[in-house]
């Protein structure tokens, strides 16, 4: 209980820094944010009313602590750019929370497609090691890894989608409308983000196969009379995933916290997105919510993964 103690303290904690930086950053970079927003219709006096609605009149503390308590109960504030209507700003925690489901969903697959695949193929790999095999699969890792997203991107519309028909490029369907076409049109931009992490993973776990394989305690259990068999899933792989846990915990956090590229290639209204054209728009209600979440995903992956530890080996204490 005192480790977990701990490392709560530390999350808000480094919640608490973040987004006072985050606040802090936004609140001196160059522009005009009223002017920019009222657009072709500011007038001084339309630039003095919104000033005051926005609580631009108020010292950055008072800004700060006015905003950090809203988040607090549930209240994430309103965009700048997006509204309901033409006099009512829109929530960011409704915006947000219409393009959180399709990161979270393209995440997902994204993940499962990688475990799925990455971890056959490592083991595989490492038995393969002085092979063909073994230079082939360098070869074609070292390709995907290299590849950029965007390009791989490219790749996956041209091929599934423009030879193979197997999906309308840019005909993106919403999980409101029909959940199935949702997730069947997320495969292939989840293929796109799996591809390179697919290699890097696989690579990273036959490395760590090879180094056990050649520990002390291998040889023991062989000298015991233990199979290949069992010795490669009871006690080899078992250690090798340690180090493999804490690289895809980075995987796991750099996908939920938004892939990007992949989003604005496929036509995805998701997070990674909604961030890019924030930050262009100057829309810091939205951008100073997203980084907290980014935040937040990235502190409690890693959480995640000191359990994950504790799970794989007990024998571990942290202090």
């Amino acid at each position: 209980m005192q480790y977990f103690g701990k490392k709560t303290v530390t999350l808000i904690m480094t919640l608490f820094l973040v987004s006072v930086a985050a606040f802090l950053a936004f609140q001196i970079i160059p522009g005009d944010v009223v002017g920019s927003i009222l657009g072709t219709e500011a007038t001084p006096e339309r630039e003095a009313k919104l000033r005051e609605e926005l609580g631009f009149n108020d010292p950055p503390v008072v800004r700060y602590m006015n905003w950090i308590t809203g988040v607090l109960r549930g209240d994430l504030g309103k965009s700048w750019r997006y509204s309901k209507s033409m006099n009512e700003m829109m929530p960011v925690a409704e915006l947000i929370g219409d393009k959180l489901p399709v990161t979270l969903w393209l995440a997902v697959l994204s993940v499962l497609l990688i475990v799925i695949v990455s971890v056959p193929l490592g083991v595989f790999w490492a038995k393969s090691r002085g092979r063909a095999a073994d230079a082939v699969f360098s070869v074609l890792t070292q390709t995907a890894m290299a590849v950029p997203s965007f390009f791989l991107g490219i790749l996956v519309t041209y091929l599934f989608g423009m030879v193979l028909r197997w999906f309308t490029p840019g005909g993106y369907v919403s999980y409101q409308d029909n959940f199935v076409g949702f997730l069947g049109y997320l495969i292939f931009p989840a293929l796109s983000v799996a591809v390179p992490k697919i290699a890097m993973t696989a690579r990273f776990l036959r490395n760590s196969l090879l180094t056990e394989m050649s520990s002390d305690y291998v040889r023991t259990a062989r000298s015991k009379g233990a199979t290949e068999q069992r010795v490669m899933y009871g006690h080899v792989l078992r250690n090798a995933l340690m180090p493999v846990v804490t690289f895809l915990g980075m995987i796991i956090a750099e996908i939920v916290a938004g892939s990007i590229v992949v989003e604005q290639v496929f036509g995805l209204p998701g997070v990674g997105r909604l961030l890019i054209s924030s930050i262009s728009t100057r829309d810091l209600p939205v951008v100073e919510i997203l980084v907290l979440y980014i935040t937040a995903v990235v502190i409690v992956v890693y959480f995640l993964v000191d359990i994950v530890y504790r799970m794989i080996d007990p024998r571990i204490s942290h202090k």
